[in-house]
């Protein structure tokens, strides 16, 4: 679950970490008043679970408060990787000096949270890491210990020379961790930390990414959730109990069970294809699940054809052939059905789908390619 900015800024406060301050606007004479109350230059920032805002037109400065509800006009209502500007935060400008870049995420492989920072800050940090690779710094935390003091101070020593910024940099890297830790993120990073002008240490930026799995436990955290700044088809399938990743590609997978979902879509490649989505209707025999995950498959303009891989066993295929059917009668299916079925109940859900005009086929590799061969 992605946070808005602000949000992520108010985690990173409780946290104890300096955050420039900043409101939420909703319309221009919001932000206008918000204009008039700090007064000076102030930044007006589009809210949207999406990176890459600034370059998008999202992130303005204004000299004043007209400038600012200006701005707010010509922002609010703005598409940003396809997810419509509703809110602003506003913020007076600081005075930078320095720019750096600091996060922590999930190390996966190590089984540890790993701090990554750079003295280059305010771009992409892949893009650090592509082109420059030494400015990049890395270290892993065993939670066992959590992040030490010294290993603060080490990594603050590689952003800054000056003996006060070095101290609030680990400082500001302890309050990192502990928001991170704290909230059951798999990432938070400030991109830029930058120092001002009279040697202040400020965190002007936030992101924080929290791990689905740590919310059944931190409901103050999940009540953060903003619905419609997500994509809507991942919205609808964790509403129907569905595991859903929208991709890029044009063949529609609705599968059971995560392996064969991983297995179908790599298939899909390796006949040339390429998937729309993953999405894992699990081992229910509601046929209402099926229902749900076509409305969210057929939502996808980019889809040409729907690949169903059902192999049987708990879920049973006669359950899932009548969901077809169902759905087929409340949903405009414009686009071509291939079904594999087999398992449990399999040659009655094949009598299901016959009356109603669907054929079904046993082969794995039968069905995928049929499918690759409709989307081209």
């Amino acid at each position: 679950m992605n946070l808005h900015e602000y949000q992520a800024k108010e985690l990173f406060r409780q946290a104890g970490m300096p955050v420039n301050p900043g409101e939420v606007a909703s319309s221009p004479d919001e932000v206008r008043a918000l204009a008039e109350k700090y007064g000076g230059t102030v930044v007006v920032k589009a809210q949207v679970h999406s990176g890459g805002r600034g370059k998008a037109g999202g992130v303005k400065l204004a000299d004043g408060p007209d400038e600012a509800a200006e701005h707010a006009e010509t922002i609010l209502g703005m598409e940003i990787s396809g997810l419509v500007v509703e809110e602003l935060l506003v913020s007076p400008a600081e005075k930078i000096a320095t720019e750096a870049y600091v996060g922590v995420l999930v190390d996966r492989e190590g089984q540890c949270p790993v701090f990554m920072v750079s003295a280059e800050g305010g771009v992409d940090i892949e893009e650090v890491a592509a082109t420059n690779p030494d400015a990049v710094h890395k270290l892993r935390v065993d939670p066992r210990y959590g992040l030490m003091p010294h290993q603060a101070y080490w990594m603050a020593t590689r952003l800054y020379d000056e003996p006060a910024l070095v101290r609030q940099c680990a400082k500001v890297l302890s309050g990192l961790y502990d928001a991170f830790t704290r909230n059951g993120a798999s990432m938070a990073e400030v991109n830029p930390l930058i120092s001002t002008e009279d040697g202040q240490v400020k965190a002007i930026d936030a992101k924080v990414s929290i791990d689905g799995n740590e919310l059944f436990r931190r409901p103050t955290v999940e009540a953060l959730r903003d619905t419609a700044s997500e994509e809507q088809g991942a919205a609808r399938a964790r509403e129907a109990g569905l595991s859903f990743v929208k991709l890029d590609g044009s063949v529609g997978c609705c599968v059971n069970g995560a392996g064969l979902a991983m297995a179908t879509m790599d298939l899909v490649k390796y006949y040339g294809g390429e998937p729309a989505n993953f999405l894992d209707i699990g081992g229910s025999s509601n046929p209402d699940k099926v229902v749900a995950a076509l409305e969210i498959i057929t939502a996808d303009p980019n889809v040409k054809v729907i690949l169903f891989n059902i192999f049987g066993g708990i879920t049973r295929c006669d359950d899932v052939a009548r969901g077809i059917v169902e759905a087929a009668g409340r949903i405009d299916i414009r686009v071509p059905l291939v079904i594999r079925l087999t398992g449990t109940n399999e040659e009655l859900a094949r009598e299901i789908l016959a009356d109603a005009g669907f054929e079904a086929v046993a082969s794995m590799d039968e069905v995928v390619q049929a499918a690759v061969r409709v989307a081209a």
